[in-house]
């Protein structure tokens, strides 16, 4: 896994919030992140968020209720669950997290349920000390055999805490892979129903029931945040907001921005600005009144 780099303070909305970031890989991305106020606006993605409060007090909303993880706390937030983030005292906070794709821990688990961990936060220590092998060193390269171990404890932890059943369920695993895998090779495409259905060998109603059960997501917010992820990729490398959106297959700028609000909690501006440190100009967008963006960006 590639190094994080710091996002200089003075570059950040207050003087001492900063992201540090690792690029995407093998199904994983790892953030350490220090803010104060507030951080995310309300926001859902489809992977795990796996993390740990490192100081201050860790406040969201998750699940209809207010939660606060302190310095000790593990967090887990299931696939396509709406939750913010911000300080719960004046003093900020600071944490890792790793968004893991719920792919992995299928892997791991043979098939089984995704695991759900009631509440948001937890404090078993079979979880801490997952989470912590997990995030430990987050500047530093793992080895691919250290990573994949670390994957299997916590997908292990996560099982054991959420009270998982090892009985298979009743959906269709296969099915729901060869259609994760098919949109994997068409992220950019507009896909018929029709297809999908022709590559899987399922019904569409049944598909999305067995997508859901191995994924944590309906198949189609699965292949919008691959688009995601490739704009973000696409802007980091410095493509303008409208051509990263349309090379990622959204129809148009608006409406990308639109989607990476929604998944991320931040526009795409401040987002670029808090991970790289551009300075941000603003641009009138006719379906949002005003967006930010990075300067170098747009």
């Amino acid at each position: 896994m590639q190094g994080m780099s710091r996002t200089p303070a003075s570059a950040a909305p207050a003087a001492s919030d900063w992201v540090r970031r690792a690029e995407l890989s093998e199904g994983m991305e790892r953030i350490e992140a220090r803010f104060q106020g507030q951080a995310y606006a309300l926001h859902r993605h489809d992977r795990y968020a796996i993390g740990s409060t490192l100081a201050g007090v860790q406040r969201f909303n998750y699940r209809r209720s207010q939660r606060d993880s302190l310095p000790g706390h593990s967090l887990v937030l299931h696939p396509d669950e709406p939750h913010d983030g911000q300080a719960g005292t004046d003093e900020g906070f600071h944490y890792r997290m790793v968004y893991i794709e719920p792919a992995l821990i299928q892997a791991a688990l043979g098939g089984r349920p995704l695991p759900f961990v009631e509440g948001g936060v937890s404090t078993d220590a079979r979880l801490s000390a997952a989470v912590i092998a997990l995030l430990a060193a987050p500047d530093l390269a793992r080895e691919p055999l250290a990573q994949g171990d670390a994957i299997a404890g916590l997908a292990q932890a996560l099982a054991a805490v959420s009270g998982a059943a090892a009985a298979p369920p009743r959906a269709d695993f296969l099915a729901a892979r060869r259609a994760r895998e098919y949109l994997d090779a068409h992220r950019a495409d507009v896909v018929a129903l029709a297809a999908l259905e022709a590559a899987t060998g399922r019904d569409r109603w049944s598909l999305s029931h067995d997508f859901r059960t191995f994924y944590g997501t309906s198949p189609y917010r699965y292949q919008t945040m691959r688009r995601l992820d490739q704009v973000r990729r696409l802007l980091l490398a410095g493509s303008p907001l409208g051509d990263a959106a349309a090379a990622a297959g959204f129809a148009d700028q608006s409406h990308m921005t639109r989607h990476f609000g929604k998944a991320f909690g931040l526009t795409p501006g401040r987002w670029l600005r808090i991970t790289t440190g551009l300075p941000v100009v603003r641009e009138v967008d006719t379906a949002t009144n005003v967006q930010d963006f990075a300067s170098g960006a747009a």
